[in-house]
């Protein structure tokens, strides 16, 4: 599990920083400047606890799991974000003033973003499951 989390916490660290360079680059930047904050390390390494929620709606349609993993996602940017701000008086991003924002602490016109997301998630999961069992039959 401690390396599922860590996997998924440098996937999501590069992701956010390639996501953030792209935006850059979008408002003029050519230099691709993308970033991200080392919370979210740890934020992202959540991802292992959808592990079996993913098992378990495998059977589901892609948009109802998508949509699943998408209200999944902004529970958690919520509650992550919310112990933060509590923790530290500051939340590392900051949504105030964007459309369907609720206390800034998330946007809903991201949930396209986690939508796809969890879907990428599943294939990523599937990946490492296979990757696992491919180096117990090397025992």
């Amino acid at each position: 599990m401690i390396k599922k989390f860590v996997i998924y916490g440098l996937l999501g660290f590069c992701g956010e920083v390639l996501w953030t360079g792209i935006g850059s680059l979008v408002k003029g930047d050519v230099k691709l400047t993308g970033w991200t904050y080392i919370w979210m390390f740890f934020i992202y390494g959540l991802a292992v606890f959808l592990e079996p929620i993913h098992d378990r709606t495998r059977h589901l349609s892609f948009f109802i799991r998508g949509g699943i993993y998408m209200v999944l996602i902004f529970m958690t940017e919520f509650i992550t974000g919310s112990i933060l701000l509590k923790v530290l008086g500051v939340c590392p991003w900051n949504y105030a003033g964007k459309p369907l924002s609720p206390y800034g602490l998330i946007t809903f016109t991201y949930a396209p973003v986690w939508f796809v997301a969890g879907l990428i998630f599943e294939k990523i999961h599937d990946t490492l499951t296979q990757l696992q069992l491919a180096n117990m039959d090397n025992i």
